[in-house]
Formats: C-alpha cells, sequence, structure tokens
C-alpha cells in the first residue's frame, strides 16, 4: 500500500501502542487479573485496532475513489465522503 507511506510514522507509533495494550493483555491474563480489567484491556484494544482500520480504509477510499489527479465527479466524491462517514460510524 505504497499510499501508506505519507502517513507511515504515524501509523507505526499507533501499531506500537497498539503492541503495548497486547502486551499489558498478556501479563494480566499471566498475573490472573479479574475478568472486569481484562475485558476493559479488551476493549481498548479493539478500539485501537478499529482506528487503524479506518484510518486505512479512509486512505484507501480517498486515493482510489476521489483522487485529484483523476479528476472524481461531484458525485463521486459525494459518494465517497458519504461511504467514510459510513464505514467510521461502522468500524468504530
Amino acid at each position: 500500500m505504497a499510499h501508506i507511506v505519507a502517513d507511515k510514522q504515524k501509523l507505526l507509533n499507533r501499531v506500537r501502542r497498539l503492541r503495548g495494550q497486547i502486551d499489558a493483555i498478556e501479563r494480566a491474563l499471566e498475573c490472573e487479573t479479574g475478568c472486569t480489567e481484562i475485558m476493559r484491556q479488551l476493549i481498548t484494544a479493539r478500539g485501537a485496532i478499529n482506528g487503524i482500520m479506518a484510518e486505512v480504509v479512509e486512505d484507501h477510499i480517498q486515493l482510489h475513489m476521489v483522487d485529484e489527479n483523476r479528476k472524481p465527479t461531484r458525485p463521486e466524491t459525494a459518494a465517497a465522503n458519504e461511504l467514510i462517514e459510513v464505514l467510521r460510524s461502522y468500524i468504530k
């Protein structure tokens, strides 16, 4: 995904934070931490994954559906923006 290069460092930072969250879940399981805390950590990690997914999908739509070099029509741009909004609400 060559278009990711522009946001590469930002995405890598998010993945590294996510790795830390997953490591914390592993430690909590090893220490037999309570179910409530483990579920909270799982929800947080799931939110982080969904956030990265939303960003990558949005970038993909922007690049392949409404790329300015392709000169999309106004309806195409509106449809792409609508799709992005639906995906954001669904993924998050």
